[in-house]
């Protein structure tokens, strides 16, 4: 007999009733350098197989207590125990005791009186299918894993590149725009100036001359002087009211993106909150629709040492979605005549961080999805809305790189509440 002998010690559980058969085995296993162990009925066998596994079982169909397919069948029901190979043994030859042994889940039919070698190929080639599928099954964990983080590095890779493209652009444009802008707000000065000195030129030439030509006096009635006179200086703090709108979204933009700035430095929370709502006003304003309400609770807090621009990056993401699911409960809003709201509510409660909540009143998020949110390219919006991309971002920025935590609380019609937990310093690695 020339079998090779077996590669590792490998664990062996011998479960027969009969002794001498249980002898047999064992010497001719332990010869072959596995280790063997013995049970000589079931309820036994399935106590030993619980305190520790083996890697395969050697398993007889005649036993006092149960019978080897019901010993196999509470194996397979247990997800803990259910690939472990097992080899019947049994004296029954007839097709359909084999048929039913495979049925239940035996990998093998093994029919008494043994064959030494034949034993021995069978339990070696058993074992090394286990090896192979333990292998298998580590490469699939493995692969599972690195596709994960491929797709977690893709998303940043997209996002990054998203938001280099989106700073140049704001850089450019907020540059371009505030040369534009600052050149009118410095004119509009002197312009009233000038236009208040011809007003009151032509009030001095009215009491001159209180009675002018009938063609003077035809193009006054044209141009309706007295309400002209009276307009262009409403034009005059329009065009200054707009100037300074827009100075002010080319500030907060500054703000959110952190231009020309350091990228790790102690920042105001709340000043990067409120240059996040002044981009999203037309949003919060849309036309033809009730605005949307942004409640404001903003308590003392410290200056927060972090990545200034990303953390105002999560906040636009959180208060964008927190809009999208408003629009999305509109219809259910407006029947139950409540106001679309969001609340943004900060706090200093625990000396070491601070804490931002930003809560709406929109459609909700079903359970079954929130464990699922911060997954890449997942979204709970319809086809064409949504990347998946900023809840993936925002956590990776906050918890990944911010070692703080984002916390999602909500249910199907009653809103959502994402809770911000940030740490004071950040420690870098």
């Amino acid at each position: 007999m020339t079998v090779t002998p077996a590669t590792h010690s490998a664990d062996i559980l011998i479960v027969d009733d009969m002794p001498d058969n249980i002898r047999f085995l064992s010497s001719l296993l332990i010869e072959q350098g596995y280790r063997v162990r013995k049970a000589i009925n079931g309820k036994m066998a399935l106590t030993a197989i619980q305190t520790i596994q083996p890697d395969l079982i050697l398993l007889d169909i005649n036993l006092p207590d149960m019978n080897g397919y019901e010993v196999c069948e509470s194996l397979k029901q247990d997800e803990q125990t259910q690939s472990i190979p097992i080899i019947f043994l049994s004296a029954l030859n007839e097709a359909l005791d084999k048929v039913k042994a495979f049925q239940v889940g035996g990998v093998d039919y093994i029919t008494k009186p043994f064959q030494l070698e034949e034993i021995l190929v069978r339990v070696k080639h058993h074992l090394m299918l286990k090896t192979l599928q333990n292998q298998l099954q580590h490469q699939n964990q493995e692969l599972q894993t690195t596709l994960g983080e491929l797709r977690k590095t893709q998303a940043q890779l997209l996002q990054k590149q998203k938001m280099l493209s989106l700073g140049q652009l704001a850089s450019g444009m907020a540059h371009e725009i505030n040369n534009s802008v600052g050149f009118i707000s410095s004119n509009l000065k002197p312009a009233k100036q000038y236009i208040q000195d011809l007003l009151e030129l032509i009030e001095l030439y009215q009491q001159e001359y209180p009675y002018p030509s009938d063609t003077i006096q035809a193009f006054m009635e044209e141009i309706n002087l007295d309400f002209l006179e009276e307009d262009v200086n409403q034009l005059i703090g329009s065009m200054q009211t707009g100037t300074e709108r827009i100075q002010a979204v080319i500030l907060a933009l500054r703000i959110f993106s952190r231009l020309n700035e350091s990228e790790i430095k102690s920042v105001d929370i709340h000043e990067g909150i409120k240059s996040v709502l002044v981009l999203l006003q037309s949003r919060l304003y849309p036309e033809n629709k009730p605005p949307i309400r942004v409640v404001e609770t903003y308590n003392k807090l410290p200056l927060v040492t972090c990545y200034a621009s990303q953390i105002n990056q999560v906040i636009f993401n959180l208060l964008n979605n927190a809009i999208d699911a408003i629009e999305a409960a509109r219809d259910r809003l407006q029947a139950a005549s409540e106001a679309p709201t969001i609340w943004i509510t900060t706090t200093w409660e625990n000396p070491d961080l601070v804490t931002i909540k930003i809560q709406d009143n929109g459609i909700g998020i079903p359970e079954t999805m929130q464990s699922r949110l911060f997954d890449p390219f997942f979204t709970t919006k319809a086809v064409g809305k949504g990347t998946g991309l900023s809840l993936l971002t925002s956590y990776q920025i906050i918890v990944e790189k911010h070692q703080g935590q984002l916390i999602c609380v909500s249910a199907p019609h009653q809103g959502a509440e994402f809770k911000i937990e940030l740490p004071l310093k950040l420690t870098t690695t």
